[in-house]
């Protein structure tokens, strides 16, 4: 190695490096790692708890939910976190003690000679005298570590530091230059440890050079860059958003939505897809089988029989765990709980394609096919299959018509006490307990009750064409075979916000939120109600605003996840959806949607009619609103005070400049004509006082 270099041989300088290159690093990382959810809610809190039930094959489900929790805790992210700041700690240590050493290393003639800068030239004299007689050399033997040469360094150093401060020429170079010698030379260092360039470690240093910035640094980006190439927003793949849209249909229901959502490559990888020697003809032929047994509708099953390979496994395994079958497998079982998480990703994409078309079918089969996924039943099965221990028998024996019109959790909660007991308990079907917490789960399930809607424009009594308009729906939760006390009248009141509240005006503050009390946060639902469903799941219930006629959305559907707090549990809750009205004057009828994602058998459909008013005739109304007599309402509101108190009346002028005695009664009502005011209070009022 060439010495023209300088190396940082007591390492001051290479920290610097180091903490440079790791904050950029560890920043970002840290923040992404620990910045909050996007997701839809943040409730932990179940909807039931009942340490009594557990579903069929609830230890799958449990390890499924455990080996998800495990992936999401990132363990080597957390590892290189915690590396990573350990040495930036220590580099900030480095730093701290190497600006210590710099310092030090400074030349002071004050601090040489001990005194304070504000000595005057005689005490410098003086210091230096006595400094200089007690450290000459001929008078002082080297004592310990000490040697010659280092008492002729410390002399020279005493008699530079006082010629620096007495000297003219040489206190003009320590002004100047820092320094009594005059201008000192200087070197640009490499800031490495001496032990990276040394001779014998040339090739471990290009080793590793090499291994960071040929192969490690390209191939984490790149891992990034088509990482985030290879998913879409929604979590999904892009290959298989794209296959989303071309098997759309503007028609589909939730059956065929299913077949639809198999297509997706989540759910090749899960069944196989390249790897077809993993799974053989055996457990193919086992999942149809327990599905044919299961009593799967002949429909479904010429569905199945339409594809090959990896979809008719995926499709099989999807109709395996909406059906609740239990196929005998520890592999299949976790193909079969793993295909439900992927559906539920795919459906959500799915749903941001109908958003695009803005077709209302396709948007709600999306949504209730949620409900389906998130219970495991199903679509066209029972809802009280999502209540703890109900199965198919108990639900039959219920029902009692074969299945031709499902009884809804609601339902069932209207019967009387004594009649659903009965219902329940009798023939062996269910429990004390066990009815006891299937009453629990429908007395906890958040239904919502529709109080008021109607559409208003802020700050305006009328609603005129291609104005801004605002949908106001007022609910509250109400479940099931529950009794609220009624509402309070102010609840249902929408009042527009203040003229100076930027954020209410613009719509930047949260649609829901306007019914909260000032220092009264939200609170989330609890977690959904899924035993059968291997992750957990925050519920969310989707308003949006549908012309069915056209079968179009009106307002894309919102979503919400939380409702005010209130003592009794009944809190009413404002949502707000803003659209343009009609171009044209008249009465156009929307349904309005509420659909809940996670449970069966709680939507709301209702029909609402926007009234939009002629502008000619409203800007006529208004101009009549606008007349109005403050003065002669004010007069007749005392003269009512006086006729209550006995006291004379006498009238005035509309101006209230002067008053008037009986004589000009005459010239007075006809002055009162001319106005459009009405006299005969007055008039009767002057007869009486005759």
């Amino acid at each position: 190695m060439s010495t023209d270099y300088n190396y940082d041989d007591k390492g001051q300088f290479f920290p610097y490096f180091v903490l440079t290159i790791s904050g950029l690093v560890l920043v970002p990382l840290t923040y992404s790692t620990f910045k909050p959810s996007r997701q839809l809610g943040t409730s932990k809190e179940p909807l039931i708890k009942c340490p009594d039930y557990s579903p069929p094959q609830h230890e799958t489900v449990d390890a499924a939910r455990r080996r998800q929790a495990k992936r999401e805790r990132r363990l080597k992210r957390f590892t290189a976190l915690v590396l990573g700041w350990a040495l930036f700690g220590y580099m900030c240590y480095l730093v701290a003690t190497s600006e210590a050493i710099t310092a030090a290393k400074l030349w002071n003639p004050y601090q040489i000679l001990g005194i304070s800068e504000s000595a005057t030239e005689k005490e410098i004299k003086s210091q230096y005298k006595r400094m200089s007689l007690k450290n000459h050399p001929d008078k002082r033997r080297p004592t310990g570590n000490e040697t010659i040469e280092m008492l002729n360094d410390k002399f020279v150093e005493i008699t530079k530091a006082y010629k620096a401060l007495t000297d003219e020429e040489i206190r003009n170079n320590f002004i100047q230059y820092g320094h009594p010698d005059g201008k000192q030379s200087f070197s640009i260092g490499i800031a490495l440890p001496t032990w990276i360039v040394a001779s014998g470690n040339t090739y471990y240093v290009l080793a590793v050079y090499g291994l960071i910035f040929g192969i490690l640094l390209p191939y984490t980006v790149g891992k990034w860059w088509y990482g985030t190439k290879k998913h879409t927003k929604d979590g999904v793949m892009v290959e298989s958003a794209g296959k989303l849209f071309t098997e759309y249909d503007e028609f589909a229901a939730e059956d065929k939505l299913v077949e639809i959502l198999s297509v997706g490559e989540e759910m090749k990888e899960i069944t196989g897809g390249d790897h077809e020697k993993d799974w053989v003809n055996g457990e193919d032929a086992t999942v149809e089988k327990k599905l044919a047994q299961a009593g799967l509708p002949e429909k479904e099953i010429a569905i199945l029989n339409k594809y090959e390979g990896w979809r008719r496994r995926a499709l099989g395994l999807l109709w395996a765990y909406l059906y609740r079958v239990d196929l005998d497998s520890e592999k299949l079982e976790n193909a079969k709980l793993d295909v439900a998480p992927a559906a539920i990703a795919l459906n959500r994409s799915f749903h941001s394609i109908c958003l695009a078309f803005g077709n209302v079918q396709p948007l709600v089969a999306s949504i209730r096919l949620s409900q389906y996924l998130i219970q495991a039943i199903a679509p066209g099965q029972s809802p009280l299959l999502q209540i703890p221990y109900f199965t198919n028998k108990i639900v039959s024996s219920i029902e009692r018509d074969g299945g031709k019109n499902h009884w809804t959790v609601q339902r069932l909660m209207s019967v009387p006490e004594v009649e659903r007991k009965k219902m329940c308990t009798s023939k062996g079907l269910l429990t004390e307990s066990q009815y006891k917490t299937a009453m629990t789960f429908a007395n906890s399930l958040p239904a919502l009750k529709i109080e008021s809607a109607f559409f208003k424009v802020m700050g305006e009594k009328f609603i005129t064409p291609s104005s801004l308009v605002q949908f106001v729906l007022k609910m509250r939760v109400v479940p099931p075979g529950s009794n609220p006390p009624p509402v309070n009248p102010k609840d249902l009141l929408d009042e527009d916000p203040d003229e100076t509240d930027v954020d209410a005006l613009l719509g930047r503050k949260s649609r829901w939120s306007d019914s909260t009390k000032e220092g009264d946060d939200g609170v989330d639902l609890p977690l959904s109600h899924a035993p059968f469903y291997p992750r957990d799941h925050h519920p969310a219930w989707y308003i949006t605003l549908v012309d069915l006629r056209l079968g179009k959305l009106v307002v894309p559907p919102q979503a919400i996840t939380s409702f005010d707090k209130s003592p009794e549990g009944f809190a009413v809750v404002t949502a707000k959806m803003q659209f343009q009205a009609p171009p044209q004057a008249g009465e156009y009828g929307f349904t309005m949607v509420c659909l809940s994602d996670s449970y069966i058998g709680l939507d709301i459909q209702q029909t609402v009619t926007l009234v939009v008013s002629d502008p000619s005739k409203v800007s006529r109304i208004e101009e009549v609103d606008d007349i109005s007599e403050p003065e002669e309402d004010s007069l007749a509101g005392q003269m009512s005070a006086m006729r209550g108190s006995g006291a004379p009346v006498k009238k005035s002028k509309k101006k209230g400049a002067a008053e008037t005695s009986d004589d000009d009664e005459d010239e007075s009502d006809t002055e009162g004509e001319q106005e459009g005011v009405s006299d005969t209070d007055t008039d009767t009022d002057s007869e009486d006082e005759s």
